[in-house]
């Protein structure tokens, strides 16, 4: 009888997932030792979320940040199976779809990011929007050009959460709506962006004390309206009217992860080893936003995105260890600074000595992010309509002067 290959499957298909992934499709397996891996995810396309905020200034279109599994995945002998999780059943070694699709596996990766909480303040579920998929983008999208069609002077946004995406928000809308702008960031501490460097820091202020944005510190959201919401400042709330609030703030672990049977922190955070193998349960890995990690320094690992990439190589590799009979490596998180976007041709960058912003920082991070898009194949499409754009766009409106002389 031929004995089944091993079977890895991994649940969530972002930066950890994804990465991981491609990862173990590149190692040089002896044909005895490859496994069957399947990625899981809910959605047909993988998403760079840190460059979704480029798609509400079409500076950017969605199959350039959004590419689908199907074609990432096609030169490669990974499965995607496309699926929510209703279950997971550690004993068993057994993972459920909402599809009634059931996955046996002999290792299982945990890689299902995080959710934005929304039902802790009144109103906020309802009429808030968060800004983490491209369904929320096209929902923002329909609410956007409503408003830029009717005849009110100005289209108020509240955005709730003064750090990176708060911010990032802000001077992409400012630049997209103009004048037409009044837009105010909220946020309960007593400054924007307080763990990011002073520098990224100052620019930010910069860029937003440009664009008009109003910046409430020290306050919290009470409710949300239909049109208003209630801000509290010192023990005292006001009502602001509003035609759109954005949500940034707060994340949390999916119910089902927290309902594991998995030592978790506080937070529900599945807490592992340096090696990223949760903790009493080696044939299971844990990265990103839902684990709780510290790497072979010692040091807390952050959630974000290049803390992210750097898991899913040491989880690629740690995988391939125990199925070759190499030893593990622990993971050594390595940080290379930060970046943001302000607004149009507009960034941000501070790291490994490096403090740049203006143009040259946007054309540096544009870069860096095409080198982190998943597969080369993706990363030449993008590079080649990066170039030819302007060319296109030349043409379009040459197109159209020509159409009204005519």
């Amino acid at each position: 009888m031929t004995q089944q290959p091993t079977r890895i499957c991994i649940l969530g298909g972002g930066f950890g997932g994804l990465y991981t992934a491609l990862r173990l499709s590149q190692f040089p397996w002896e044909k005895s030792q490859e496994p069957e891996i399947v990625l899981v995810d809910q959605n047909d396309h993988f998403l760079f979320l840190p460059l979704l905020y480029e798609l509400l200034t079409d500076e950017l279109q969605p199959w350039e940040i959004a590419p689908a599994f199907e074609d990432l995945l096609k030169d490669t002998k990974v499965r995607f199976c496309q699926g929510a999780v209703s279950q997971i059943e550690i004993e068993n070694k057994q993972v459920k779809l909402l599809n009634n699709t059931e996955i046996d596996y002999d290792y299982l990766v945990l890689a299902l990011g995080s959710e934005t909480p929304l039902d802790f303040v009144p109103g906020a579920e309802d009429y808030a929007i968060p800004f983490r998929s491209l369904a929320d983008v096209y929902r923002l999208e329909e609410q956007l050009r409503h408003l830029e069609t009717s005849d009110q002077d100005k289209i108020r946004v509240a955005i709730v959460g003064g750090g990176y995406s708060g911010v990032e928000l802000a001077c992409k809308l400012a630049d997209r709506l103009g004048t037409k702008a009044r837009i105010r960031i909220i946020e309960q501490s007593e400054e924007i962006l307080k763990t990011s460097p002073e520098f990224n820091r100052e620019a930010a202020t910069t860029a937003l004390s440009e664009r008009e944005v109003w910046i409430d510190l020290e306050t919290t959201v009470s409710a949300v309206k239909s049109d208003k919401i209630l801000l509290e400042y010192r023990g005292v709330i006001n009502e602001i009217p509003v035609d759109l609030v954005l949500w940034t703030v707060g994340a949390q672990v999916s119910p089902i992860v927290r309902s594991l049977p998995l030592k978790q922190n506080k937070r529900g955070q599945i807490v592992t080893t340096s090696t990223l193998q949760v903790m009493d349960h080696p044939e299971i890995f844990a990265l990103g936003d839902l684990s709780s990690c510290k790497d072979a320094e010692g040091q807390m690992i952050p959630k974000t995105a290049q803390a992210a990439f750097q898991q899913a190589d040491y989880t690629g590799w740690n995988l391939w260890a125990l199925l070759t009979g190499r030893p593990l490596l622990p993971f050594r998180y390595n940080g290379l600074g930060e970046m943001m976007t302000l607004g149009s041709d507009n960034a941000t960058l501070s790291g490994l000595g490096v403090q740049l912003d203006g143009q040259w920082a946007h054309l540096a991070r544009r870069l860096i992010y095409l080198y982190r898009f998943p597969t080369l194949e993706h990363q030449v499409r993008v590079a080649v309509n990066w170039m030819t754009r302007p060319v296109q766009n030349f043409l379009i409106s040459i197109s159209s002067q020509n159409s009204v002389k005519e």
